[in-house]
């Protein structure tokens, strides 16, 4: 079937950007079915590209491909061979035995996410297109990768959008839902049934080595902490002490088995279950104070419709966390809301260290592994934000 654009709408294909809203399309006579491909006509009835549709989303049309194509079976097979290849030419099975294999926009199939957790992969399908084509891509992964067991995790709550209900369970073979992934010689517990996003943040991996780093003789706070990425990183590079924070008494406990399963000196790391937000007022109030502060929150914003209600939440963890800061002390700080872009995240840092009356440099940026690229022409792939900032 073959949408039409409205006249000027076509602009954001013709620079190859993925996505089509319904407010650029001419009403069709007839509605496509959700997950169809659909050509993508500009109102000259020039050929720009070839999408999955959506009847319920806002993002109404997704790219395929901008070539005349077929979309078929072989067509994702090419996909997956490509984002195989682009992990290994990255070499990042030389740091870890769990990695994003497939990251959506930036591998060409919009929806699907992949995650591979050595001999099991992790399935996460989000829009129309990706589910019309989730039995096949399974099925093709099976076939490249040669990994026959898959554990599908499609609950995140942008299906809603796409009209989709949550779906979750063994798709392939007869994985284990709990295992143990090594991580730049650290070993960690991931339960991919029960745990956030598909067990485990793969996008952090190097901002855990880089904290690790840092940590060594410091006193560290990490808020957010769910299963300890963070802490392990610190405590195995010699941290002082770490305080981990989160809200979940399940990532908690799996926290206390990571620091057992690498040996790790307990006497030096405590946990306390509750709400960040309370808890750093709590700590302000005591007067107690940190060497190195880690705030990695979940996503505040996952849309721009959300940013200014995001925009104060960060702003009051960070404000909060300078205070805590001791002088020459390191706040590390992310956002991972696709709402709110990196400039924008860095004013609400500048602002927070204003309101807090402090000075701050920042030191370094961080951002996703290389296991998570970003097409040059979808800058929406860049969700992970991150700053490393001394207190003067």
């Amino acid at each position: 079937m073959k949408l039409t654009l409205k006249p000027g709408r076509e602009k954001s294909l013709l620079r190859r950007h993925p996505w089509v809203f319904a407010s650029a399309l001419q009403t069709a006579d007839e509605e496509p079915a959700s997950g169809s491909t659909v050509d993508l006509l500009a109102p000259n009835g020039q050929f720009l590209a070839r999408a999955a549709y959506s009847p319920h989303s806002q993002i109404r049309a997704r790219v395929w491909t901008f070539k005349d194509e077929s979309v078929d079976r072989e067509f994702f097979r090419r996909k997956i061979k490509r984002a195989i290849e682009l992990r290994q030419t990255s070499k990042v099975e030389g740091h870890t035995d769990a990695y994003r294999l497939i990251h959506s926009e930036s591998d060409g199939i919009p929806g699907i996410v992949v995650d591979l957790y050595g001999d099991i992969l992790v399935l996460q399908s989000s829009t129309a297109g990706s589910e019309f084509w989730k039995q096949t891509i399974a099925e093709l992964l099976i076939e490249e990768t040669g990994i026959s067991n898959i554990y599908e995790r499609s609950d995140a709550d942008v299906r809603e959008l796409e009209g989709l209900k949550p779906n979750t369970g063994i798709l392939r073979g007869t994985p284990d839902t709990k295992l143990h992934i090594t991580e730049n010689g650290l070993r960690f517990h991931v339960d991919i049934q029960h745990g956030h996003k598909t067990g485990f943040y793969l996008d952090q991996r190097e901002s855990r080595q880089r904290v690790g780093e840092l940590a060594k003789d410091r006193d560290v706070l990490n808020c957010f902490c769910y299963t300890g990425g963070f802490s392990i990183n610190a405590l195995a590079n010699g941290a002082k002490s770490v305080l981990s924070v989160d809200s979940s008494a399940d990532a908690l406990a799996l926290l206390e088995e990571n620091i057992a399963i690498n040996n790790l000196p307990a006497d030096r790391h405590t946990t306390l279950e509750g709400d960040v937000f309370q808890l750093l007022r709590k700590f302000r109030d005591e007067a107690r104070s940190f060497d190195l502060i880690i705030l990695d929150p979940p996503k505040f914003a996952p849309t721009a419709a959300h940013a200014e209600k995001a925009s104060r939440a960060y702003k009051d963890i960070n404000l909060l966390a300078f205070k805590l800061l001791r002088p020459g002390g390191i706040l590390v700080t992310f956002s991972c809301s696709g709402g709110v872009d990196a400039a924008l995240f860095q004013k609400i840092v500048a602002s927070a260290a204003l309101d807090a009356g402090m000075e701050a440099t920042i030191i370094e940026h961080l951002s996703q592994g290389i296991d998570h690229p970003v097409s040059l022409h979808f800058p929406e792939g860049t969700y992970l934000k991150g700053l490393v900032c001394i207190k003067g």
